[in-house]
């Protein structure tokens, strides 16, 4: 069995008195009773793509902050609206050696609005190895083709009640975007999701999915 603690990367970056860029990165830290060496490979995971997401905030999206702020102080004269990234994680299944759980990734750069980025783990905490979609239908090569026809099952039902919420053409883009990475088990249920503007319109969101565990697999 897993316990879970957040650590946190955070700063406020400036220039000159503005502040430009703001990121916050929540990403977990376990304690296992199964494996101490699992445990570590996977924390080390977490802590070294967390530092690496750090790096991109400060030598990427920074100087890209920086250089809006000063073409809206010497061209538009108007407030700047600080850019950001927060990342937050959600477990969703911590059950014997299993523990599932999504990242959310938000960017604002400007504009509108900013986008979500979806990344999602599963991992058997006797191995320190990810558990792959696959693995939960007995290997079984032509087994999209069955996910595919129960989201589009879905989708049909919610657009009953909400129309245009996915696009016209959604037959085709399921399988068009599908990833098998792009899933997290919950006790019940394993999730697809989507990434935003893949399958709907931005307002929709992350499309989810639920479907229940294969008959072979007990949760």
């Amino acid at each position: 069995m897993q316990t879970v603690s957040q650590k946190v990367l955070e700063n406020t970056m400036f220039y000159r008195d503005i502040a430009v860029f703001i990121y916050k990165i929540r990403y977990p830290c376990f304690t296992t009773t199964c494996s101490a060496a699992a445990v570590r490979k996977i924390n080390q995971y977490y802590a070294c793509t967390s530092r690496a997401t750090e790096h991109y905030c400060k030598t990427v999206l920074y100087p890209q902050a920086v250089e809006s702020a000063r073409y809206i102080q010497n061209n538009q004269q108007i407030p700047f609206n600080s850019y950001e990234m927060d990342v937050q994680f959600t477990v969703s299944l911590n059950h014997d050696s299993i523990s599932s759980l999504y990242h959310d990734q938000y960017t604002y750069m400007g504009g509108a609005h900013g986008m979500t980025l979806r990344e999602s783990d599963t991992w058997d905490f006797f191995t320190g190895f990810r558990i792959w979609l696959q693995t939960f239908y007995s290997g079984d090569s032509s087994y999209p083709e069955s996910i595919f026809k129960e989201i589009e099952r879905q989708i049909a039902e919610r657009l009953k009640i909400s129309p245009s919420s996915y696009f016209d053409d959604y037959p085709t883009l399921i399988r068009e975007h599908f990833n098998p990475k792009s899933y997290y088990l919950e006790p019940r249920n394993i999730v697809i999701y989507y990434q935003q503007y893949d399958i709907v319109p931005y307002a929709t969101g992350i499309p989810e999915f639920r479907l229940p565990y294969p008959e072979n697999i007990t949760s």
